[in-house]
């Protein structure tokens, strides 16, 4: 015979039942599945933020040691400096006490600036511009580019006299991969009122720091900064501003014209005008310019 519950009984049981239930799952840990796409990805940033940190530390660690090369770089550049002027007294001085004079060396470095345009010139005189990297798109008027002084250059710069303003530097010695891969356009206009025998150091180094850019993968890029000259000639021992310095202040960037003119861009200098060889007044020209 089957027993029957009550109402109160069946409530009671069923409440008993239900606390029993709610135990046994407070009692178990709930186990939440992570997928293994969220995992990887985890793995992965972390991967991430540890070779990020090490490029950060080994490039800190890297400035560091580009300051102090850089900076005894610069120092020992000032004592060569120093010490060539030091020289070159000392030799005049020598000269002039046996009754003769000292004649500097030849300059092994050319300097030259564009005064006139394009009109009526002949294709030859346009083929030597273009080949002096004074013509077209980078050649405009007031543009001017260091070059290495040889018998070639020489003979066409003389073709293309009337066209230009050129000064010769100090003999240093420059690198032959220092032309091909790094060049320096400076643009500028002048007037003619200062006097030196070569153009002073001082000169070309405000030039540089003020009015250059350098052209990197065949873009116009400034130069804010150590590492944009590093990445394209730190593999032939250049890292700094003042290492194209040393190297003749040469073979970079190119510089942003200013406003002005000359007078008589279409005469020769020694003839009261602009074009030709100036040898000798130079600095004031180089200081506007600037």
């Amino acid at each position: 015979m089957v027993a029957r519950l009550t109402p109160d009984q069946k409530v009671a049981c069923s409440i008993h039942v239900g606390f029993k239930i709610l135990i046994q799952s407070v009692g178990e840990e709930v186990k939440t599945v992570i997928p293994d796409s969220k995992l990887k990805k985890n793995e992965r940033n972390e991967k991430w933020e540890l070779a990020k940190k090490q490029e950060f530390e080994a490039e800190k660690r890297k400035n560091v040691e580009n300051r102090k090369l850089i900076y005894s770089r610069v120092m020992q550049y000032a004592k060569e400096c120093e010490g060539q002027e030091k020289e070159l007294i000392q030799l005049k001085r020598e000269a002039k006490l046996k009754g003769g004079f000292y004649v500097n060396p030849e300059s092994k470095l050319l300097f030259i600036i564009r005064i006139r345009g394009i009109n009526a010139n002949h294709r030859r005189t346009r083929k030597i511009l273009q080949l002096l990297r004074l013509n077209g798109r980078l050649g405009a008027i007031f543009n001017g580019v260091f070059l290495k002084v040889n018998k070639a250059k020489m003979n066409m710069l003389h073709l293309v006299e009337p066209y230009v303003t050129y000064w010769y530097l100090l003999p240093f010695w420059l690198p032959r991969f220092f032309f091909h891969q790094f060049y320096i356009v400076a643009m500028a206009y002048f007037f003619l009122m200062y006097a030196s025998r070569y153009p002073k150091p001082k000169i070309v180094r405000e030039l540089i720091y003020k009015r250059s850019y350098g052209k990197l993968n065949k873009q116009r890029v400034a130069l804010t900064d150590d590492a944009i000259i590093e990445q394209a000639l730190g593999k032939f021992g250049i890292i700094c501003v003042e290492d194209l310095i040393h190297e003749i202040m040469t073979v970079g960037p190119q510089f942003k014209a200013p406003l002005g003119g000359l007078k008589k861009k279409r005469s020769y200098y020694v003839e009261g005008g602009d074009a030709g060889n100036r040898e000798n007044y130079i600095n004031e020209v180089v200081r506007r310019m600037n």
